[in-house]
């Protein structure tokens, strides 16, 4: 009978790693579909997984760093042979999400982002430091086994970490404002009409800059700013991922702004726009996040204090502030 209460405990969570697992899996495949080679090793612009991880680590609980210690075995497998490099690579992935999750509830992070600090301490700690344990662990791996040549290890190190911080960047915050999302039915009729018009403005103008040998990147912005303004994180983030997508491709197969471009040439304009776009939208939906939450505290604070007034003198709360002076 204890045993069987045991297994109806631990079944959930059983299945919650397994499927977890399985999205860090299938994360880790779309990513793979867009890779480029650094002095021998492949590495991906955008490695989606960090971001599920510490997404996870987050809205779960640290008692799921199983699940990424899994997908990482599994994604491994299924692009090299196995050998003992691999329980190095493992670590580093899993220490990275799980030390960047301590870091960030540390400084009390809290997931709905709704303060300039909770933007400020994802970029610091859950992107740019966290993420230097994988790139360290797995650039260092290779080195030791021979696998990379020494001189080579900074250059492999930087695209690691690059491209883990940007999986953080554009992903944790679209897991994290998913959960704040609203059926479509319980918006107002305009305000899904701008929303329609948001994405279908996101699309059209990333799939123009991309697709021009001009320089106009830096159209993407005033979508991303629009989005922020208006929507706050639950717009700007998915129009960040819609703005990184085709810049990604376009920046691995060199055409468009990328034309003629060196592969490192390539990799440092594409990950400076997407470190922009991310931060942009972060940060400045953090801002108005937290403007918003300010003035409705305000007005429940002013809605009290005329409740407060109108009990002790009736009428009083209605009177005009400031009162008119005689004679005016």
């Amino acid at each position: 009978m204890v045993r069987t209460e045991q297994l109806r405990r631990l079944a959930p969570a059983a299945l919650t790693i397994l499927v977890l697992t399985a999205v860090y899996y299938a994360s880790a495949r779309i990513g793979l579909l867009e890779q480029v080679v650094v002095a021998g090793a492949v590495v991906t612009p955008l490695w989606p997984p960090t971001g599920i991880a510490l997404s996870s680590l987050l809205l779960i609980g640290l008692w799921t760093w199983p699940a990424v210690f899994l997908g990482t075995l599994l994604v491994v497998a299924s692009i090299s042979p196995l050998d003992g490099s691999v329980l190095a690579i493992m670590t580093g992935n899993t220490l990275a999400p799980v030390c960047a999750c301590l870091m960030l509830r540390k400084v009390g992070f809290r997931t709905e982002l709704d303060r300039l600090r909770d933007g400020i301490a994802l970029v610091a700690l859950g992107a740019f430091a966290g993420m230097v344990i994988s790139a360290t662990f797995g650039s260092g791996t290779q080195v030791i086994t021979g696998a990379l040549p020494a001189g080579d290890f900074w250059r492999t190190w930087a695209a690691w970490w690059v491209g883990d911080a940007m999986g953080v960047l554009v992903v944790t915050p679209l897991v994290l404002a998913a959960r704040t999302l609203r059926p479509p039915r319980d918006l107002p009729l305009v305000r899904s009409a701008e929303a329609v018009a948001l994405l279908a403005a996101a699309v059209l103008v990333s799939l123009v800059v991309v697709h021009s040998t001009l320089s106009l990147l830096f159209l993407v912005f005033p979508v991303i700013v629009w989005a922020a303004l208006r929507f706050q994180l639950a717009g700007a983030a998915p129009c960040v991922l819609v703005v990184s997508v085709p810049a990604i491709s376009a920046a691995t197969d060199r055409t468009g702004p990328f034309e003629g471009q060196s592969l490192l040439e390539a990799m440092v304009n594409l990950q400076a726009l997407n470190a922009s776009a991310a931060l942009t939208a972060l940060l400045l939906s953090a801002v108005v996040t937290e403007q918003i939450a300010i003035r409705r505290k305000i007005e429940l604070a002013c809605t009290e204090l005329a409740e407060v007034v109108d009990r002790l003198a009736p009428g009083e709360s209605r009177r005009r502030w400031p009162p008119e002076e005689d004679g005016r």
